[in-house]
């Protein structure tokens, strides 16, 4: 079967998929293929196809991101899919003096080798643009076709794995019981599992059968821990690995937690030099930095709130209720850097530790069923976040074209705040309005158009919006200074004037409101 693992069947797939435009065609298309791969292969193929050179879990790079020149017409024998992955993994390992050059040279033999339509496929490979209209979730209901799966059974077994190749793999090597049986591991990130608003404690108490357990919800950033023996990794709610900008989150781990293997789910917070929490801001700064880490170690210190185990010593737990896991957590973590909890029955007491959360200058509470499995990247009732809405009337002074399910819409709206006779732009957002809403909206905003350069359209400033925000935080990159996190229009106000919206002065007294309880970089 050594034509069923050319590469020039991949190229020529990769045209067919950008050629057919129905999705229902991909989707045929890519079961059709995978079908025919041996087993071994599949893996490779799966992340050829989603345009990475290695599967997700495999944390190689290559360091490049062009395939260089071919200096000849393809000769020698055709390229296969394990000749591509070998090339890609010496490039990987190449290290020390020379490298650069040693990869350029493993590079530009494997184009020698290629046709052209090949060498098209290994730039996009490379580039991790692959340009086929293909999603990972297309690629995943294609392995559930080609092998016969049912497709809720792939979903739930992609949320465990963390990686589409060895999800295929083990979909071709043994079909169905294998899936059913995969479980997290360590090194391998998680989808985290996120939380429906709730506006008071009622209806949490209802829907968590009378009891609940509350957390802090901390003013800081999600946090995946992975340690299996000395090998550590942290991921961010995205997913983006963050280990190297976090030494001493690892060296709190190495030093107070237990040796593992284990996976926990938290929160880390910036803090000034008395302790309090510092903007979200402040905080990602530490996220971004891979240069002079440790100097930024020391200016900004970090606090560690845990409040959830994935694994403990080797074992699976995401099936298990959050009681148990909780349970689990204190044992791996000794009880140290645990949310500050407790567990309630009634609203008065829900209130206090709501009370005391905001006091303390974070965004509210986390409430949680306590019979609750851990289900990775879903969001539901198991799961509330509780926080005080903070809200400023904005006027829309412009809006951008929508793309995907709100094409044709006018649907990511400029906001802006009354500045003296003019208007101050202080964020974007797209969240908030009902479908039926935004095709009001766009009929409203055509109306008032004063200019189109064909991706944003200015309008009139005569429609506001009351906005809901979490933070108040400085940009550089509007004017005005400032800008509202995590923007959304909870009400249009047809009750009111623009010369009755919030003005920029009283956003930026707002902006330093904040730091009665939350410090401030220095």
């Amino acid at each position: 079967m050594t034509s069923a693992i050319e590469l020039g069947r991949l190229a020529e797939l990769c045209g067919r998929l950008r050629a057919s435009p129905a999705r229902l065609a991909k989707l045929a298309l890519l079961a059709e293929f995978l079908r025919a791969l041996p087993a071994d292969v599949v893996a490779t193929a799966v992340a050829f196809l989603t345009g990475r050179a290695f599967s997700a879990s495999d944390p190689r790079v290559l360091g490049v991101r062009w395939l260089p020149a071919a200096e000849r017409e393809a000769t020698g024998p055709p390229l296969t899919l394990p000749d591509v992955a070998a090339a890609f993994a010496e490039v990987a390992a190449a290290e020390g003096a020379g490298t650069r050059r040693a990869r350029d040279e493993r590079l530009r033999a494997l184009a020698a080798r290629a046709t052209a339509d090949e060498r098209e496929t290994l730039q996009r490979i490379i580039a991790g643009e692959m340009r086929t209209g293909v999603s990972d979730g297309l690629v995943l209901e294609a392995v559930a076709r080609a092998y016969a799966i049912p497709l809720e059974a792939a979903r739930r077994a992609a949320l465990r794995l963390g990686d589409l190749s060895e999800l295929a793999a083990l979909a071709a090597r043994a079909g169905a019981e294998a899936l059913a049986s995969a479980s997290a591991r360590p090194g391998v990130p998680l989808l985290p599992m996120l939380a429906q608003i709730a506006e008071d404690f009622e209806d949490v108490l209802e829907a968590h059968g009378g009891t609940t357990a509350l957390e802090y919800k901390y003013d800081g950033a999600r946090i995946q821990l992975h340690r299996d023996g000395e090998r550590f990794a942290i991921w961010t709610r995205r997913l983006s690995d963050i280990t190297a900008s976090l030494p001493d989150i690892v060296e709190t781990a190495r030093r107070e937690l237990a040796t593992g293997p284990y996976i926990l789910d938290g929160e880390v917070v910036a803090l000034d030099g008395s302790g309090r929490p510092l903007p979200f801001q402040d905080l990602m700064r530490r996220f971004r930095r891979v240069h002079e880490v440790e100097k930024l170690v020391r200016e900004i210190p970090l606090a560690l709130h845990f409040f959830d185990c994935l694994m403990a010593d080797g074992h699976a737990l995401i099936d298990e209720p959050y009681r148990i896991r909780w349970e689990a957590l204190t044992a791996v973590t000794g009880g140290r850097h645990l949310a500050a909890r407790s567990i309630v029955s009634s609203v008065e007491a829900a209130r206090e530790f709501l009370a005391q959360s905001l006091a303390a200058g974070h965004e509210g509470v986390m409430a949680k069923d306590l019979g609750s499995a851990y289900e990775p990247g879903g969001r539901g009732k198991r799961w509330f976040k509780v926080k005080t809405a903070v809200t400023a009337d904005c006027v829309i002074i412009a809006v951008d074209r929508g793309s995907g399910r709100r094409r044709g819409w006018l649907s990511n709206y400029h906001l802006a705040v009354r500045d003296g006779a003019a208007f101050a732009d202080v964020g974007k957002t797209f969240k908030g309005l009902t479908d039926r809403q935004f095709v009001e909206m766009t009929e409203r905003l055509w109306a008032l158009a004063v200019n189109d350069d064909g991706y944003t359209v200015r309008v009139r400033p005569e429609v506001v919006v009351e906005v809901a925000y979490n933070e108040i935080q400085k940009s550089p990159t509007y004017p005005s200074g400032l800008a509202l996190r995590f923007a959304r229009i909870t009400r249009i106000r047809d009750d009111k004037a623009p010369g009755q919206a919030a003005t920029l002065d009283e956003l930026r007294a707002l902006y330093e409101r904040q730091f009665v309880t939350k410090g401030r970089a220095v």
